[in-house]
């Protein structure tokens, strides 16, 4: 479909941030990775009509192929294949930055992210009226648990039980002790009531054997498994030792990966995130698939602040209820909040952003200093 002049906004600038994201916890996970304080790279377009969308990517070191660097050298090679293009719908403009630029999904996440806001902008929509239309007013949130001593962990889960959250991600190998994590996930369990899901994450670090020891252990207790090895193959066999359901996060970020798991039978739920899969165009697509084949969906973002957590929420919010696990309040864990009016977390849910396009209007003025690109 041609569009005429006066329907199409040209990309005209680009601003890019870098910004310093705080835990207000350090989150500690297994491997040795942790989650403390991460550069979030933030992006704004701008275009001849005066509309200006907004994008964030946040890599979080060792976990991803991904890192904040890249963003700005990428657009430094390839900001010219941007400037000019039609900005609304995404397409044309995506079209020619891959053309300049393969892979290095989570550099086109933030970009198609800015996009995306625009074209819903340019509609006087907000962006899930564009993703399928509204389906649920709130979503149900989970919290992440540091992987600490099993004791505080089951005080935190219990603290934040009181605050209205029904749905607990316990981080586990931490500090390469099997039978820790059978005790964090024992406690957390016990810390809460039967109606409420728990499950155990070790973020790719664990071993096939390892992972088993633990799901065998606590095989008699309502708890999930997620990611607990780097191969999808080692996942479906803890899946099939242990019995205990299973969630799939890092091996799951495109089409392949989705039907791969699905084919394992390991895929009970599924981290459907914005930059995995290289950003909102994306992980719509993969949202749709994972609703034809029936699994359970957490739609969030790998980190971030209220940019990126207001596109997951966008896309949740156009999700039928019955498809979604959960989502993150991602801003909600760290410091600086860029819009004070984004939305929070209230009796363990959280509602889309109101406004149109994102609904989030950052204080720039908190970012410093940006690099142009023009």
């Amino acid at each position: 479909m041609n569009m005429s002049a006066s329907n199409s906004s040209k990309i005209t600038r680009l601003h890019l941030w870098e910004l310093a994201l705080t835990s207000h916890t350090p989150y500690y996970m297994s491997d040795g990775k942790t989650c403390d304080t991460v550069t979030s790279i933030i992006l704004q377009i701008d275009t001849d009509r005066g509309i200006s969308g907004f994008g964030e990517v946040c890599a979080i070191p060792a976990y991803l192929p991904a890192f904040a660097g890249g963003v700005q050298a990428a657009l430094t090679d390839s900001a010219d294949a941007l400037l000019g293009q039609d900005a609304i719908g995404g397409g044309c403009a995506m079209a020619a930055f891959e053309s300049a630029l393969k892979g290095h999904l989570y550099v086109k996440s933030a970009i198609n992210m800015a996009l995306w806001d625009i074209t819903a902008k340019a509609a006087k929509l907000p962006l899930y009226a564009l993703l399928g239309g509204r389906q649920n007013d709130t979503l149900p949130l989970y919290h992440s648990i540091t992987c600490v001593a099993p004791d505080e962990m089951a005080r935190i889960a219990k603290e934040a039980h009181a605050q209205g959250i029904r749905q607990f991600q316990v981080k586990l190998g931490a500090d390469n002790d099997w039978q820790a994590d059978v005790a964090r996930l024992c406690l957390v369990r016990e810390a809460i009531d039967d109606g409420s899901l728990v499950y155990g994450d070790w973020n790719c670090g664990a071993t096939r054997l390892t992972a088993t020891r633990v799901g065998r252990a606590v095989a008699t207790r309502d708890i999930m498994l997620e990611q607990p090895c780097s191969t999808l193959e080692d996942c479906a066999a803890v899946r099939q030792a242990t019995g205990l359901a299973m969630k799939i996060d890092e091996n799951a970020y495109d089409t392949a990966t989705l039907l791969r798991a699905h084919q394992l039978g390991c895929m009970d739920a599924v981290a459907i995130k914005t930059s995995k899969f290289g950003g909102v165009e994306a992980v719509r697509r993969a949202r749709d698939l994972c609703l034809y084949l029936g699994c359970q969906m957490c739609i969030e973002d790998t980190w971030g602040s209220d940019i990126a957590t207001a596109a997951a929420l966008h896309l949740a919010a156009a999700t039928p209820p019955s498809a979604i696990l959960n989502v993150c309040d991602l801003s909600g864990y760290v410091a600086p909040r860029l819009d004070d009016t984004a939305p929070v977390r209230q009796n363990g849910r959280i509602a889309p952003p109101e406004g149109i396009g994102l609904g989030i209007v950052p204080q720039t003025d908190l970012l410093g200093a940006a690099v142009i690109f023009d």
